[in-house]
């Protein structure tokens, strides 16, 4: 299939226009090489693995969530001219699907509560809200790292009844606001932060990273295209002692 053919249904499961503000010119195409696509590499990162792995595959697309390049280029380092060339030698264009596909139906969101079981879904903005089976706070910390294959930190007690789950980095001020006007008894996301602990009062937070809270809808991306895709799993090394 062409290029230029799969842009349409890429766009179709994540418009663009839902994208974020600040997403603009940072989601779509990053990298063009022309060519026609054979199969489709899919990540959650544009690493250097990831990258050497789309080639050994034979892909000559990779789709990732976080994109490349986030911040204007005046000077290209060595280190993303290394990556660069690794897409380039290999002929594998680069298409991002960000903050669009955190909203889209069946996108990040949508896949993250659907994998911990949330019921009667409220679509927000930028997150969902759903009802689990009530389960105390360590119960709802060792079910969520099963789910998504994890370690959780959390912090809060209490029965777990109703949840907000927000894939990435959603420990904000605003999100935590949103859960508490909706009568949440949790937020599930990544990178719990000190102000946030601070801020949430009697809202308990889970932390079930960055990586696993995302990844799973760019593999679950794999069902949805037209041609062979595979997920290439990149996750972060992290040690807990």
């Amino acid at each position: 299939m062409n290029l230029r053919e799969l842009i349409p249904i890429l766009e179709s499961i994540a418009p663009p226009e839902l994208s974020e503000d600040f997403d603009t010119g940072r989601i779509g195409l990053v990298l063009d090489r022309a060519a026609d696509i054979r199969k489709i590499a899919v990540a959650l990162d544009p690493t250097d693995y990831v990258l050497k792995e789309a080639a050994r595959l034979g892909a000559n697309l990779l789709i990732t969530h976080h994109t490349l390049i986030f911040d204007p280029v005046n000077l290209i380092s060595k280190r993303l001219s290394d990556t660069l060339k690794l897409a380039i030698d290999n002929d594998i264009s680069i298409y991002t699907m960000h903050t669009n596909y955190d909203k889209a139906d069946g996108g990040v969101n949508d896949v993250l509560a659907e994998l911990l079981g949330l019921k009667n879904l409220i679509p927000l903005a930028l997150g969902r809200i759903g009802e689990i089976k009530p389960m105390t706070a360590p119960e709802f910390a060792s079910f969520i790292a099963k789910k998504l294959d994890t370690h959780v930190q959390y912090t809060g007690e209490g029965e777990i009844r109703k949840v907000m789950v927000i894939g990435g980095s959603g420990f904000r001020r605003e999100y935590i606001d949103i859960a508490l006007e909706h009568g949440a008894d949790a937020l599930v996301s990544g990178e719990l932060r000190h102000d946030a602990v601070r801020y949430a009062g009697g809202l308990c937070l889970f932390d079930a990273t960055h990586y696993a809270t995302e990844a799973p809808a760019m593999k679950r991306l794999c069902e949805r295209l037209p041609i062979e895709s595979v997920f290439i799993e990149d996750k972060p090394v992290v040690r807990i002692l």
